[in-house]
């Protein structure tokens, strides 16, 4: 990509308005980066790539209307030269191991330091591959190990949606609640559930919230 502008553009595709803006102000005040726009869909993400590519994006992983990790996987397919750094609130080698096998070039929490941020996206935007040395150790484990995770159970069969939902009911969110935060109704969030009970073959629905709340404090530690 033939480069005709001074500043690196980012575009920072969060659907947590207050979160852009501190982190367009913070990325901003770099003499060499600037944020471009902040699309709190995919849908919008596309739009903007199409009338003009930036030269990174940074991709929250929980997006209202689609998942982040779908959304990389989609990009890197369209736009295979288009580097992406994926932002989460866990320190989770479940979601990195993902976010890294859809294509995208760096991994990063939203609690870290605005130092740290800024040197991820240095780091991707020459090239590199960034995440977190807890995240390598760990995803360094999981390749020897394959074992996703010390709870007992692997969540690697669900999908990224589905894994989005166990992740909420871990949190203590009920149906009504997922399915107003992922803006899917009821009964969509319902064959999710019904879904990962039985990828993870578990008989009833309250194995299925301790399973998830076990996991999410695993996350945490």
């Amino acid at each position: 990509m033939i480069q005709t502008h001074q500043k690196s553009h980012i575009v920072i595709v969060d659907d947590h308005p207050i979160f852009c803006l501190g982190m367009s102000e913070l990325i901003n005040r770099e003499p060499d980066l600037t944020v471009v726009a902040c699309p709190n869909t995919a849908g919008k993400a596309r739009q903007i790539i199409e009338q003009d590519m930036p030269d990174l994006m940074i991709v929250d992983v929980s997006l209202a209307e689609s998942n982040g990790i779908d959304l990389v996987a989609e990009l890197r397919g369209k736009c295979p030269d288009l580097p992406i750094l994926v932002l989460s609130m866990y320190d989770d080698s479940m979601y990195a191991e993902r976010a890294l096998m859809a294509g995208a070039r760096g991994y990063v929490m939203k609690q870290r330091a605005i130092a740290q941020v800024v040197e991820a996206v240095r780091q991707v935007l020459s090239g590199h591959i960034y995440a977190s040395d807890k995240i390598k150790e760990k995803l360094l484990s999981r390749m020897i190990s394959r074992k996703p995770s010390a709870v007992g159970f692997s969540l690697d069969t669900l999908t990224n949606r589905e894994l989005e939902v166990f992740r909420l009911m871990g949190e203590g969110l009920d149906s009504k609640e997922i399915a107003e935060r992922l803006k899917l109704s009821m009964k969509t969030v319902g064959t999710h559930r019904e879904n990962i009970k039985e990828k993870l073959q578990l008989k009833h629905y309250t194995e299925l919230v301790k399973a998830a709340v076990h996991w999410v404090y695993e996350m945490k530690k």
